[in-house]
């Protein structure tokens, strides 16, 4: 079943949100960028904006209508939201002669996340096999995820970038979700809500909706076949878990190696990597002593260095080795794809490496030495 809410009527969601007392993040426009922040109405929501995406391009610029979701992404993801790029996980202080050790919990809360994309909630899936779906739990993260509570909402105006139809990511949302919105303008602006859970179908209850009819649900799918017809052929993911695996000496990693930067803006960006390191402090007197959990990069020096030496020295084999893995040995680890087509990685990446391209001539080259030796 499907329902028809008015946008007027958007800060009813809020409301029912905030009365069971979820703290709000939701898209904002920030520092010249659409950002995830903690909003407490849909006044703060990026109305009338959408974004311009190239490689190592990203703009902001009007639409000729009030659309509350008329973008694809921004540099955020709600990664930050659920593995924070930084994490007390233990703190020690001196305490009557002894020593007192605090083990650090999530203490945010409840958590709606309002407008996640549908490549992100894929990606949100993606992590939750990374920190809850094996053996052992991330005690953080399966905190945090607990209580979140997911508003998606279907993609209708993908990016330049965006490649989440080859990849499995979008732009409909599916599932993993508690509410999923359809943004329709015409002939008034309004919201297709569809639940995905126990706790969306109460939120649902609760609002000022009505059925929604022929039409809404026609409207709607229109929107989710517009964005799959304009990211259509972007990127070939045929076989790319071999492709890659059978191309380690490809010249184009030479060749991508004398281009990247290493600066490791794509691991930020991203909504799936998930590379970390601990940093231990003591405080002067010696009375406190703490872990966090940072971000970390495969991009960075220090991240391959053992015992013996470093395992990637050269930018050519920190670039291979995290486009390898983002493609084909996490399919072996995880049973998916690590990359879920938000093309976020190429508009962040300051020279403008586009994995799409990457793929795309280690692919021809490989046919061109099959046909050469057929």
């Amino acid at each position: 079943m499907a329902s028809i809410l008015a946008a007027a009527d958007l800060e009813s969601l809020f409301g029912a949100l905030t009365d069971r007392g979820y703290r709000i993040v939701a898209p904002t426009v920030r520092d010249g960028a659409i950002v995830y922040a903690e909003i407490d109405s849909p006044a703060a929501l990026p109305q009338g904006w959408t974004d311009e995406q190239a490689p190592a391009r990203y703009r902001l610029a009007r639409r000729d209508d009030e659309a509350l979701f008329g973008y694809a992404v921004g540099p955020h993801s709600w990664k930050a939201e659920l593995l924070p790029p930084r994490v007390r996980l233990w703190q020690a202080r001196r305490e009557n002669g002894g020593l007192a050790v605090d083990d650090s919990v999530s203490d945010t809360g409840p958590t709606a996340f309002v407008g996640v994309r549908p490549c992100e909630v894929a990606a949100i899936a993606i992590q939750d096999r990374v920190f809850v779906g094996g053996t052992y739990q991330d005690a953080d993260y399966a905190a945090r995820r607990r209580d979140a509570f997911i508003v998606a909402v279907d993609c209708g105006d993908p990016s330049d970038l965006c490649f989440c139809t080859s990849v499995g990511g979008g732009p409909e949302a599916r599932e993993g979700f508690d509410l999923a919105l359809t943004e329709l303008l015409e002939p008034e602006h309004r919201f297709l809500v569809r639940a995905g859970s126990p706790a969306g179908e109460e939120i649902l209850a609760a609002l000022p909706v009505h059925e929604a009819t022929g039409a809404d649900l026609e409207a709607a799918s229109l929107v989710v076949s517009h964005a799959t017809d304009e990211m259509q052929g972007r990127f070939d993911a045929t076989d790319v878990h071999g492709l890659l695996l059978r191309n380690l000496e490809s010249p184009r990693w030479d060749a991508v190696g004398e281009r990247c930067l290493t600066c490791g803006n794509c691991t930020l960006v991203c909504p799936t990597c998930f590379c970390t390191h601990v940093v231990d402090a003591t405080s002067l007197d010696g009375a406190t002593a703490e872990r966090d959990r940072v971000w970390d990069t495969c991009f960075s020096v220090q991240y391959a260095e053992m015992h013996g030496g470093n395992t990637r020295p050269s930018p050519k084999s920190r670039y291979r080795q995290w486009l390898t893995h983002k493609l084909a040995t996490w399919q072996d680890q995880f049973d998916s794809l690590g990359c879920v087509g938000c093309g976020r990685c190429i508009a962040w990446c300051p020279v403008g490496i586009d994995i799409r391209e990457e793929v795309g001539a280690i692919r021809a080259q490989e046919e061109t030495n099959v046909h050469a030796h057929a």
